[in-house]
């Protein structure tokens, strides 16, 4: 007899099924145990009358492998209106060890440090569970709203020669004796590959080592990347970057409702065009000095408030960032060389996407480095690459779990990522 999962009981009422899962609860009654099983679609209720049966269930500890063959019987009270009866229950594999907190209720109790300690576990919670099947969605999203737009998937390295690919401090690594660390972006790929396939775009994780301690922030984190040629400016980079983010919320909407509709999430709309801000007034709508290098996180919440009552949005572009806070591969804006054709997108009122326009001659490589007081050799390979014809080009980077953490309302990135690894923790 062919599993069924628990979502698809409704389709066969009055027949018997087999279904198989985890002892999600049990509730013992006076005349009748009702069994709850759980599975990756969702929970079964089966009821138990027969007294050999309730001996069997009561036996029965939480998280426990079952398997349950039973007729299902409409009951509207009942989870999806249906419920198994006659049951005949066997177990799957020895009586487990229960959990240190109770995953049948509908939020975890446990603190968030005791969850990630115990992740194989407190992930099994349908809470949790489900703000990874939006990321999943999120990613298939992602990825189909760029085939869509000619990109081609490409994958580069993750172990780099280098440490000067960004200001972020980076992990070092012996790599056969010799010194090596882990990419911190595929920046310098992508780059490079547009000169090959000329749209492109990666999703892979990055490694930060900076020690932040926030709930923002994570030492290794999925990164969506893509790059594209021959645009005029960074601004035919933002609007790539609307179409996707709109064919990405999309698709987490088709592919995700029972998961959001769990989390109690509605997807946001992506305007048609999103308001977009310079820096230098980004500043005087949070109320920041205008020498300000940068925007605080303070800043963007007021800024995403003001993207809200202003334009109905929970998107808000900032262009223009000084130069001096964004890379030397940053295309300038040729009217105010001290501004550069970047932006940052936030959402919410938190950063959530980097991008730009970047350099794409040679000689402009020298310049910025040399203006920098950079050395070009740690950067040789990449540079000499320009002297073979880039066209303008431009991309951005969405970090995944941010994204998933600001669309289900996480108040940590850690409570989206199934293992995440951060200032402290290494395990599990």
């Amino acid at each position: 007899m062919q599993r069924v999962p628990s979502a698809q009981l409704p389709t066969h009422v009055g027949t018997t099924v087999r279904i198989a899962g985890w002892t999600h609860r049990r509730r013992l009654l006076k005349s009748v145990a009702f069994l709850i099983v759980r599975d990756a679609t969702g929970t079964a209720q089966v009821v138990v009358t027969d007294p050999a049966a309730r001996a069997a269930v009561e036996a029965l500890t939480e998280e426990t492998v079952v398997e349950v063959v039973g007729t299902v019987t409409a009951n509207p009270a009942a989870p999806a209106g249906v419920e198994l009866t006659d049951p005949a229950v066997r177990l799957l594999g020895p009586p487990a060890v229960p959990p240190g907190f109770d995953l049948f209720r509908p939020t975890l109790t446990a603190s968030l440090p005791t969850q990630l300690d115990h992740a194989p576990v407190a992930l099994r919670h349908p809470r949790r569970s489900a703000a990874l099947r939006v990321s999943a969605a999120a990613v298939a999203g992602f990825r189909a709203a760029l085939d869509a737009r000619g990109f081609v998937e490409i994958h580069t390295p993750k172990i780099v020669g280098s440490s000067t690919e960004s200001g972020a401090n980076v992990f070092a690594l012996d790599y056969f004796g010799r010194p090596a660390y882990l990419a911190q972006s595929p920046q310098f790929y992508k780059q490079l590959m547009v000169g090959v396939l000329e749209r492109v775009y990666e999703v892979g994780p990055v490694f930060r080592a900076e020690p932040h301690d926030t709930a923002r922030h994570l030492a290794q984190y999925t990164s969506l990347d893509a790059e594209l040629g021959f645009v005029t400016d960074h601004r035919d980079v933002m609007a790539v970057l609307r179409d996707t983010l709109a064919g990405l919320l999309g698709t987490v909407a088709d592919r995700a409702g029972p998961a959001l509709a769990l989390l109690d999430v509605n997807v946001p709309e992506v305007p048609a065009e999103i308001p977009a801000v310079h820096f230098t007034e980004a500043l005087t709508i949070a109320g920041a000095p205008a020498d300000e290098p940068d925007l605080a996180p303070a800043h963007e919440r007021a800024l995403g408030e003001w993207a809200w009552s202003e334009h109905g949005s929970d998107f808000l572009f900032v262009t223009g960032y000084p130069m001096a806070k964004r890379p030397f591969y940053t295309h300038p804006d040729p009217a105010r060389p001290g501004y550069s054709n970047g932006f940052d997108l936030l959402f919410r009122g938190v950063e959530l996407v980097t991008g730009g326009q970047r350099l794409h001659q040679h000689a402009d490589y020298l310049a910025a480095l040399a203006a920098r007081g950079e050395p070009v050799e740690p950067y040789a390979d990449y540079v000499a690459a320009f002297r073979h014809g880039m066209p303008p080009h431009g991309g951005f980077a969405i970090g995944l779990e941010r994204l998933v953490s600001r669309l289900v309302g996480a108040a940590n990135v850690r409570e989206v990522t199934a293992f995440p690894r951060d200032l402290h923790r290494l395990t599990p």
